[in-house]
């Protein structure tokens, strides 16, 4: 079966570039909008399976360890 690549909503693709450049690309100044990108992306694979893509998420195993590094306070 061929993968499925799609666009996430506007939400989770504009906000963290947004965030990013205003703050000179430190992720820990944009931990909202990183973390409402991973839940998108986490509902993305959810909906579509692990072999779906996305420009907007990372691959699902380095997904499921930044969420899991997110909870641990990392």
């Amino acid at each position: 079966m061929g993968s499925t690549t799609i666009g996430l909503g506007r939400h989770a693709d504009l906000e963290q570039p947004d965030c990013l450049t205003r703050n000179n690309y430190d992720e820990a100044r944009c931990q909202d909008a990183v973390k409402a990108l991973y839940e998108c992306c986490d509902a993305f694979y959810q909906r579509f399976g692990d072999e779906a893509t996305s420009p907007s998420c990372p691959k699902p195993n380095l997904l499921r360890l930044k969420i899991k590094q997110q909870k641990e306070g990392k």
